[in-house]
């Protein structure tokens, strides 16, 4: 017969935990369910199409702030860089460059103000929330000034293929934002800056005695941004083929960071993945497209929208708030687990010793 102390035991301590973007997922799913069985035509293939079509631009927005919030920093000049972006293309197309060349120069454009946002809030050390605002204002001013607060149509058609065009079926912004977010999701978890990103946001001063190249990784993230609001800009003007000034400048910075915070990313820094940022962008897009649909007024979904980020700021504070108390609890119980095993038998007693 088998001794109780040899029987084989399983393993203890090891949980299955589920991916951090099941809950906004099943969140996602929920909303889905409800808008369908609220208006059939929520639920048709067209209306799908338009609903991922729409939640494009918003997607490379919270893309580029994902990479932004991941530090511990902000963008606040994604939606103007949309407006500045496709005015600049617009333009370069009307003088007689080529789409691609000026669609090109455009996100070169974009790129450049991410690297100045970075430039003021690394080497200047101003806080990102005002070096972010600031050239804000700067970027709804620059295509208001070129234009003189005009709009200017696109006639080149192939830039349509843009926001207009198909691959394989897919609508063009549904597979560019796709291989975008592939790309950064590989590039985050698989390279070495991705991983001081996540350094970075977690403890700046623990990152740079760790020999993260902080001024390299801020530049990095602030042109990421950039280069994402560019994106962006480039398919809200291909779908109108217009470069008007004003694009950009509604709803679509809150609706970034509110895909960003509700898909898991941490407006503190260091937490967050770029499908989760994915899956609230949709999300966004979802409540947006479903309340158009079901003839909800407009200004509610603003109210909408703002509760869903407070719900995930929330939460967010209550999770870190856990972690934390998670591992004050682990401190205590390492120590005594660490303990020697002499000092531990020294404080046994003894049968034969005691009084």
């Amino acid at each position: 017969m088998t001794s109780p102390s040899l029987r084989p035991t399983p393993a203890t301590g090891v949980k299955r935990r589920l991916p951090e973007e099941a809950g906004i997922f099943l969140v996602l799913l929920v909303v889905v369910i409800v808008l369908s069985f609220l208006s059939p035509n929520f639920r048709t293939v067209s209306n799908g199409f338009n609903l991922l079509v729409n939640g494009t631009v918003i997607a490379f927005l919270a893309l580029g702030q994902t990479f932004v919030l991941l530090t511990g920093g902000i963008d606040l000049s994604t939606g103007a860089n949309i407006g500045m972006t496709g005015v600049i293309v617009a333009l370069l197309m009307a003088w007689g460059l080529p789409w691609p060349i000026a669609s090109l120069l455009g996100l070169c454009a974009a790129t450049a103000l991410g690297l100045v946002n970075g430039v003021l809030t690394h080497f200047l050390r101003i806080p990102a929330f005002i070096a972010t605002f600031s050239t804000q204002g700067v970027a709804i001013a620059i295509p208001l000034i070129i234009t003189g607060a005009t709009s200017i149509s696109v006639l080149d058609r192939g830039f349509a293929w843009i926001g207009q065009g198909r691959v394989l079926g897919v609508p063009t912004p549904v597979v560019l934002v796709i291989i975008a977010a592939v790309v950064a999701g590989v590039f985050l978890r698989m390279t070495r800056l991705g991983v001081h990103i996540y350094a970075l946001g977690g403890n700046r001063a623990a990152a740079r005695l760790a020999g993260v190249d902080v001024a390299r990784t801020t530049l990095f993230v602030y042109a990421v941004s950039g280069f994402c609001g560019g994106m962006g800009g480039l398919i809200a003007t291909s779908r109108l083929m217009v470069g008007f000034p004003a694009t950009g400048s509604g709803n679509e910075l809150f609706y970034s960071i509110a895909a960003a915070v509700v898909g898991g990313v941490s407006l503190f820094g260091g937490v967050g993945t770029v499908l989760g940022a994915m899956i609230g962008a949709v999300l966004i897009a979802a409540v947006s497209n479903g309340m158009n649909v079901i003839n909800v007024q407009s200004y509610w979904q603003s109210l909408v929208i703002g509760v869903i980020i407070l719900l995930g700021v929330t939460f967010d504070t209550y999770r870190r708030s856990s972690s934390v108390r998670q591992l004050l609890r682990r401190g205590p119980a390492r120590g005594a687990a660490s303990k020697p095993p002499a000092a531990a038998s020294r404080n046994r007693v003894e049968p034969g010793n005691s009084a």
